[in-house]
């Protein structure tokens, strides 16, 4: 079943008005009619869900009429928060779309010291749009009842002054030993908590960056091989979903 979003205030009384780019979506690409079932999701904060029949399609708007509204079916109980060191070329497109599809409630780009990628405001802007619309994306075809954020980018600083208002800071790092500290960390995670993640580019974190996060967060190893920067923060995200989903 095909899902789009729209604005909350797009929701009137028993029917939701779609507009703009996903009239044509709906109508030319997809050659729906009236009488076919959509999901339609509202943007921002965690989302609202309604099963819906399409009840009328114009050349510019579709109306889709509300069966009910659905319970949250999608969102993790625990709110994620995955800081990502910029990686090279168009990796960051990669862990943006598996990391929404994992869960994650938040994407936050981080320039770090040992990032390749060094971005001036006018292309970060740009690149922030652009990894919006992979977010979106990625949300609709997961079904996602929210479309994660993709934050502007920061300074490893100014990031860890963000996080440092969350529950727990996860930190992988390849100088980190033994599991049985990541598996604590893991099992500590509850639901409704806020949980940042921090993941270093492909020169992994500076010193000075390992140094600013001890005893402010836990410091943890994903095993005894190297992960590429863009697998990293899935394989955290995989065990994080895993826990909040089984209670194990």
């Amino acid at each position: 079943m095909f899902q789009f979003f729209v604005e909350e205030s797009a929701v009137g009384g028993d029917a939701i008005y779609i507009e703009d780019n996903d009239v044509n979506h709906i109508k030319n690409a997809l050659r729906m009619k009236p009488g076919e079932k959509i999901r339609v999701c509202t943007r921002g904060g965690d989302g609202a869900c309604y099963m819906c029949e399409i009840s009328e399609i114009t050349d510019d708007m579709v109306t889709a009429s509300i069966l009910y509204k659905e319970e949250n079916t999608s969102e993790l109980p625990a709110r994620i928060h995955l800081f990502q060191g910029l990686p090279k070329g168009d990796k960051m497109e990669l862990v943006i779309q598996k990391s929404v599809e994992l869960g994650a409630f938040e994407i936050i780009p981080v320039a770090m010291k040992n990032c390749v990628v060094k971005l001036d405001d006018k292309k970060a802007a740009k690149k922030v749009q652009r990894w919006q619309a992979v977010s979106e994306s990625a949300a609709k075809q997961s079904k996602r009842m929210m479309i994660p954020q993709i934050s502007d980018v920061m300074s490893f600083k100014e990031a860890f002054e963000y996080a440092s208002k969350m529950d727990v800071i996860l930190l992988p790092y390849e100088n980190a030993a033994g599991m049985a500290p990541t598996k604590a960390a893991f099992e500590s995670v509850r639901p409704g908590t806020d949980v940042a993640v921090f993941i270093g580019p492909e020169g992994g974190f500076d010193p000075s960056e390992i140094s600013l996060a001890e005893g402010k967060s836990e410091i943890i190893s994903l095993g005894s091989r190297i992960l590429r920067t863009e697998t990293a923060g899935l394989a955290v995200l995989s065990m994080l979903m895993y826990v909040l989903e089984t209670g194990k």
